[in-house]
């Protein structure tokens, strides 16, 4: 029987490509940690300002969303590294060990496909909410360029994981869904 650990990490072996992959989707992981915590703070201090001091809040709703919303987006290499995504392996478990292989990059083929997609119509709506000045039409007004910039470069970085996972997997340093092959 195939042997799959529910801690599965992207393995990087001595490729430098995938190290430094790697490092960015950690790095892309502690950013999209930090700015949960940044969103729970700023929840906290809403609330202080809303119920202890029966004041209004300007910024912080607006804030909130978009840290959560880029902390999603920013995380989504990090948990691919980590093999977080929900995965459902009971096709590739069942097929012979030459269709597993054919199934894996098959799936990591359409998933950088689909990612690209992403990525591309997000770089471009970001450009332009750059290009055209956009602004939310809240009191805080802010750029959307800033928030719509989590669109780029969580895609972008999703895909770069991607890619090093399909490496990976071509090269040999990791097995087809994380299941031995025999």
């Amino acid at each position: 029987m195939a042997s799959h650990s529910s801690a599965a990490v992207a393995r990087t072996g001595n490729n430098p490509f995938l190290k430094t992959v790697a490092a960015l989707s950690t790095l892309a992981g502690w950013c999209s940690a930090g700015m949960i915590v940044a969103a729970v703070a700023i929840t906290c201090q809403m609330i202080v300002i809303r119920f202890v001091f029966n004041g209004s809040t300007v910024w912080q709703t607006e804030a909130v969303i978009y840290l959560i919303i880029a902390a999603t987006l920013v995380g989504l290499p990090y948990v691919q590294r980590l093999r977080g995504h929900v995965n459902v392996d009971l096709v590739p478990i069942s097929l012979a060990p030459r269709a597993r292989f054919a199934m894996a990059i098959l799936t990591s083929v359409l998933s950088i496909a689909i990612v690209s997609v992403m990525f591309w119509y997000g770089f471009e709506y970001w450009h332009f909410a750059w290009d055209r000045g956009w602004r939310s039409d809240t009191v805080w007004g802010v750029k959307l360029w800033i928030p719509y910039l989590a669109l780029p470069i969580g895609f972008g970085l999703f895909l770069l994981q991607l890619i090093a996972d399909l490496v990976a997997l071509l090269l040999g340093i990791e097995k087809p869904f994380g299941l031995e092959i025999g």
